[in-house]
């Protein structure tokens, strides 16, 4: 690392003379790319008003996409080169992604950056054998290195995933703690403030807004269906209905902004709006009337707040039982692309799988954020703040201009 390169930072020693607080507590964030980003984001308001703490933000380069970094550099916080981050120690790691982890020193909290560990991976690597199984990310061969666990606290948002881990990694299970889904309690937290996040999408009285959302591969819904939004948009009349298109982060990040856009200029130019890489999906699901989605967490949030769901995958995904996307693989329609859509959307209004998939997203609901403080001050070795646990709505949704 060359001289210019480095960041004065308010933990380093070299820079400690400039400090006005001093003897604080440094918490580094690690952001690999925008989902474990947002993750992260939620947990940072429990350290707010607290001057005994600084944080740190940095893009592990070995990995990342130009959008992390801007979307970092927008959060306004200090951002260390990855090369200067390794060479410093900390009193606390946030990361939403295993990789990385070993290379920083600190006690770790390891927290997922999707809706839980327990789901399979949609791939098969080259080479695997009958045996193989699709790894859920709570696997000896993740969570270990070198005979011992990688991370301090590994956050669980369901006792079930304590369950599998009790089976996949034992060594790991006294580092596991069931603290619920703090992405989910603040979606519930929104949900008065519906009528606010429409206005904010400009949905008009009387329309209906229909998210399309997909994660991203050659397997999901977008990856899939080439003409998704193209056939969605044709089969609703624009005076009746709002399409919003909501695209997993690394579509964007691996094919550019301008490309997307590129792809889909017919469908921007017939009235589709797009929320922004890094824009509120939660905001776009608290607005919405109806999502048509496929296996990806974003479908899962939005049946377990209770909007009807319509999914756009061939049902050969490899999801783990009893996880929220198995049980709306089983129970949620499927979209015919074939066959008229308002029809579809009126069946997936009577599927009801709101309760079930909403009691397989949280085993804690309401509590992550006081559960969550809790950990993340014993990893500091710091009495807790005398504060109310801030529960606030989710940002409004950011779409790309027209």
């Amino acid at each position: 690392m060359t001289e210019s390169s480095w960041v004065r930072s308010p933990v380093g020693s070299p820079d400690r003379h400039w400090a006005t607080r001093k003897g604080v507590k440094s918490i580094l964030v690690m952001i690999p790319h925008i989902v474990a980003g947002n993750r992260l984001l939620d947990l940072l308001p429990l350290f707010e008003a607290d001057h005994r703490v600084q944080l740190i933000f940095t893009v592990p380069e070995w990995e990342s996409w130009p959008a992390t970094h801007d979307f970092v550099a927008a959060q306004g916080g200090i951002v260390l080169p990855w090369a200067q981050a390794r060479r410093g120690e900390y009193d606390l790691v946030l990361a939403a992604s295993q990789r990385g982890i070993d290379e920083v020193a600190g006690p770790v909290l390891l927290i997922p950056h999707g809706g839980g560990f327990g789901q399979y991976r949609p791939w098969r690597p080259p080479g695997a054998g009958h045996d193989w199984k699709p790894q859920i990310g709570l696997e000896a061969g993740q969570l270990m290195r070198e005979g011992r666990v990688r991370a301090d606290s590994i956050v669980l948002v369901h006792d079930r995933e304590m369950d599998v881990l009790t089976e996949t990694c034992p060594q790991a299970v006294p580092a596991g703690v069931v603290a619920g889904d703090i992405a989910l309690d603040r979606l519930t937290a929104s949900l008065p403030f519906r009528e606010h996040y429409r206005r904010g999408l400009g949905v008009s009285d009387g329309r209906r807004l229909v998210v399309v959302t997909s994660t991203w591969s050659d397997r999901s819904a977008f990856g899939r269906h080439h003409d998704l939004f193209e056939r969605v948009l044709g089969e609703l009349p624009s005076e009746e209905f709002q399409v919003l298109g909501v695209l997993h982060p690394q579509i964007w990040s691996h094919h550019s902004l301008w490309q997307v856009r590129a792809w889909l200029a017919d469908c921007l130019r017939a009235g589709l709006t797009l929320l922004r890489p890094e824009g509120s999906w939660r905001a776009a699901l608290i607005a919405a009337d109806h999502v048509i989605g496929d296996y990806g967490s974003v479908t899962a949030y939005a049946a377990g707040i209770g909007k009807p769901v319509l999914l756009a995958v061939d049902g050969t995904q490899a999801l783990l039982p009893g996880t929220p996307s198995a049980v709306i693989a089983e129970h949620a329609p499927r979209w015919t692309p074939d066959s008229p859509l308002l029809p579809q959307l009126r069946e997936a209004e009577s599927a009801g799988v709101a309760e079930q998939v909403h009691a397989l997203l949280s085993s804690r609901p309401g509590r992550a954020g006081a559960l969550l403080r809790t950990e993340l001050y014993r990893l500091l070795g710091l009495p807790e703040p005398a504060r109310a646990i801030p529960v606030s709505p989710v940002p409004m949704a950011e779409v790309l201009p027209c």
